[in-house]
C-alpha cells in the first residue's frame, strides 16, 4: 500500500512539472511574438467647413483632419504639426507653428479612427504648410504620414482684367473672379487721381459705388462691369481700387491705374 502512494505521488509531481513547463514554454511563445506598427490609411485634409479633400484651407476658418488607423497594440498618442519653411510674415502677420498630441480616451484603443478640426489663425502668411500625423502605440512602434495644405485668405481674386487705357466720356472694363468662403458682402470701386489740375470745362474726378445685387452672400462670383468716364474728367493717370468685403468683415483689394486720355 506504500509503495503505491508512493507512485502515486511521483505520478502527480510529474505531471505537475510537465504542466509547469508546458505553461512557461507558451508564455515563452507568447512573449516573442512582435506586434507590427501601427498602419494610417485614407489620410485626407482640407477645408473644414465642407469637410473637403482638396488640400486647401482659408485664414479664419479650420482644417478638416481624418484618418484610420490599424495598430495591432494599443495606441498611446497621436500627434499632429502643421508648420512651413516656404513662406514669411508680411506686415501684421505671424509664423504659425502648430503641434498638438492627442491623448483622448478615444484615440487611447486599438483601431481608432482620428477626426480632428484645428482652427486656422486669422493673421498668418498664405502658402504651403507641411502636414505631420505621427500614431505611437503602447509598445513604442510609431508610423507617420505627412503630405502638404495650401493656407489661402478668406478672400481670393483671380483672373483680373482690367483696361490700361480709356478715352473720357467712354467707359472702361474690368473683370475678375472673387471666392469667399464666407459669402460676399459687397465689392466697392473707388477711382481717384492726384495731382491733376483741372482745365477750364473739366471738373475733378473722383469715383465710388458699391455693388451687392449679384455677389451678396454667393460664395463665388464673377466681376464684370463698365464705369463710365465723365467727358469732363482731367486727363492724366488715375488709381483704381477694387475692394472686396466678405459677411465676416474681411476685406481684399486689388489696386490698378488706368489712363484717361483727351
Amino acid at each position: 500500500m506504500k509503495t503505491n502512494i508512493i507512485k502515486t505521488n511521483f505520478k502527480f509531481l510529474a505531471i505537475v512539472a510537465f504542466l509547469g513547463l508546458s505553461l512557461q514554454s507558451c508564455s515563452n511563445d507568447d512573449d516573442s511574438i512582435e506586434l507590427n506598427a501601427p498602419v494610417i490609411s485614407d489620410f485626407e485634409y482640407g477645408e473644414g467647413s465642407s469637410h473637403s479633400t482638396d488640400q486647401v484651407a482659408y485664414k479664419g476658418s479650420d482644417i478638416h483632419l481624418e484618418a484610420i488607423i490599424n495598430a495591432e497594440a494599443t495606441v498611446k498618442s497621436i500627434s499632429l504639426s502643421i508648420h512651413t519653411h516656404e513662406v514669411e510674415p508680411g506686415d501684421g502677420e505671424v509664423d504659425w507653428d502648430f503641434e498638438k498630441v492627442f491623448t483622448d480616451s478615444k484615440y487611447l484603443v486599438i483601431n481608432p479612427t482620428f477626426h480632428e478640426h484645428i482652427d486656422v489663425p486669422t493673421n498668418i502668411p498664405e502658402g504651403e504648410y507641411h502636414v505631420e500625423l505621427l500614431v505611437t502605440d503602447e509598445l513604442g512602434n510609431s508610423t507617420e504620414v505627412e503630405g502638404h495644405i495650401h493656407i489661402m485668405g478668406p478672400i481670393t481674386l483671380s483672373d483680373a482684367s482690367v483696361d490700361t487705357t480709356v478715352v473720357r466720356g467712354n467707359d472702361f472694363h474690368a473683370e475678375f473672379m472673387i471666392n469667399a468662403v464666407n459669402g460676399i458682402h459687397n465689392v466697392t470701386v473707388d477711382v481717384h487721381a492726384h495731382g491733376l489740375t483741372p482745365a477750364e470745362k473739366e471738373v475733378e474726378w473722383d469715383y465710388e459705388e458699391v455693388f451687392e445685387e449679384g455677389f451678396h452672400e454667393e460664395t463665388e462670383a464673377e466681376f464684370h462691369k463698365h464705369i463710365d468716364v465723365p467727358a469732363t474728367a482731367p486727363a492724366g493717370e488715375y488709381h483704381i481700387i477694387f475692394t472686396v468685403e466678405d459677411e465676416d468683415g474681411n476685406t481684399k483689394e486689388y489696386e490698378t491705374h488706368i489712363d484717361v486720355t483727351a
